[in-house]
């Protein structure tokens, strides 16, 4: 996938003005977030189960080494084999080597976004193999050539017209030449074409959601039941996961699962959680014949120990962007790689390059929300602060925006400078928007006022009303400084 990060902005500003993705994230935002809701609710423990999955992620992250040669000592025992990987490009010529050792033309694949981070469609395509996707949200951007938009919901910038339209062109050739209208019958049609396309792969790929040290089990989370069929049906299955997706046990698994489709979709459950263990047993009536497992570092190993090791929890279950403001505003593309949201914003830099990805961890308001709705309590604003201070460090941020911080922080040193500039700023201001009341345009500003009017400030600064009301009440309690100041 080719990188845009650096083009956030750019990207941005498109996305704003696109009125069928307004359409798309609008739906998108009130359907998952209400969802999460009602399903939270409904469960008193939830809160509880959050710590024990963060606790469970932590152990597994504490002993990392011991868990992942306890999985592949558990696949090896079931038939199966595993595959170390350190770099994208080895992942893709594992793959590769293995659909050539049972001369696959093409391979079914269920969604995968360690897949989409190693670019494996468009290399197995440039190498004779055929990818087909088979999770309806996967299958209908392979038909658009554009990237997923989200984690869960690869296809949610999408609308129904346009899916409609995308259907009636790609499918033509299988004697398809009326435009369906419903959602249906556009599922009908894609299960029609590609019930064949199961029957003639020679592999099956997909992902994991998890992979369970005691068994030696991969697991998948569908509610489509797409890769149940992808890895059973051909020759060979074959797994792609990154090395953080362990658990230690089948326990610790349904604890999490408890967590994870409450927080993805407001399920209690998914449609389909399926436990694969090893190739087919000699009794068995199914299954692949071969099964390999491709585990994916790609830099997650030096992530233990440092400021980015509370990411190696995370989930996929897109949460976080289903709260998040700013991904409700411009949607996934406009990030410009393959995780999108707050858990891109604060990953991406680490894959791609801070340099690259310096824009992302800005795009947060630092509200919270994203932390408060993550089932595994990641710290995402903490580590956006992070990155914003590395590119400050190393001076990958822009040199005005140096600048101005520089003087920010000069005056912040000094209280009573900064107090007596807030208040000329605040009352020059103003004066000088009185009569209408807000600003149009204003130096220094133009990323607000681009969109938006700027408000004339009126009243006293915020440090004069804090010491008026710390006067009235007395010194404020231990821990709560500020809950009480405008009420």
């Amino acid at each position: 996938m080719q990188v845009t990060s650096q083009a956030f902005k750019a990207n941005a500003h498109k996305a704003l003005g696109d009125d069928n993705l307004k359409t798309a994230l609008f739906k998108l935002q009130h359907h998952f977030t209400n969802n999460r809701t009602r399903a939270v609710e409904a469960l008193p423990e939830f809160e509880r189960l959050r710590d024990r999955a963060r606790d469970i992620k932590n152990e597994v992250l504490g002993a990392l080494d011991f868990y992942l040669e306890r999985f592949e000592q558990k696949v090896a025992e079931q038939g199966g084999t595993v595959h170390w990987c350190r770099t994208p490009r080895q992942a893709r010529e594992t793959i590769l080597s293995l659909c050539r050792s049972v001369e696959a033309k093409t391979c079914t694949k269920g969604k995968s976004m360690i897949a989409e981070e190693i670019a494996l469609n468009p290399f197995l395509e440039e190498n004779g193999v055929q990818p087909i996707e088979t999770d309806l949200g996967e299958y209908i951007i392979q038909l658009a050539d554009e990237p997923p938009s989200h984690i869960i919901g690869p296809a949610v910038h999408k609308t129904l017209p346009q899916v409609a339209d995308l259907f009636l062109e790609h499918h033509k050739r299988y004697g398809k030449t009326e435009r369906q209208t419903e959602p249906e019958a556009l599922v009908g049609e894609a299960r029609e074409i590609l019930r064949q396309k199961y029957l003639d792969a020679d592999v099956g790929i997909t992902g994991a959601n998890f992979l369970v040290a005691e068994t030696g089990s991969t697991i998948i989370v569908t509610n489509e039941g797409n890769g149940d069929l992808t890895q059973m049906l051909p020759k060979m299955h074959i797994v792609v996961a990154s090395i953080e997706k362990i658990v230690p046990t089948l326990e610790d698994l349904s604890t999490i699962l408890r967590v994870l489709a409450r927080s993805a979709t407001g399920q209690e459950f998914s449609v389909y959680t399926t436990l694969s263990t090893g190739a087919r047993q000699s009794a068995d009536l199914d299954g692949p014949g071969a099964f390999h497992v491709v585990l994916l570092d790609n830099g997650r190993s030096e992530m233990i120990g440092t400021e980015l090791q509370e990411l190696l929890r995370c989930i996929r279950c897109g949460a976080c962007m289903n709260s998040c403001p700013v991904y409700h505003a411009v949607g996934g593309h406009a990030y410009g790689w393959v995780y999108p949201g707050p858990i891109g914003a604060a990953l991406d830099p680490k894959f791609i390059g801070l340099e690259a990805g310096q824009h992302l961890p800005n795009a947060s308001p630092l509200c919270g929300k994203c932390e408060s709705v993550c089932p595994m309590r990641i710290p995402l604003p903490k580590i956006f602060r992070y990155w914003r201070d590395k590119a400050f460090e190393e001076k990958i941020t822009p040199l005005p925006q140096r600048a101005g911080i520089g003087v920010w922080a000069w005056f912040a040193r000094r209280p009573e400078l900064y107090r007596l500039a807030s208040r000329l700023g605040i009352g020059v201001l103003g004066r000088l928007g009185r009569k209408a009341g807000k600003f149009r345009s204003l130096p220094l500003a133009s990323g607000w006022t681009e969109g938006r009017d700027l408000p004339a400030p009126e009243g006293r600064t915020f440090h004069d009303l804090w010491q008026e009301r710390r006067g009235r009440r007395g010194p404020p309690k231990s821990g709560d400084p500020f809950r009480k100041l405008f009420s």
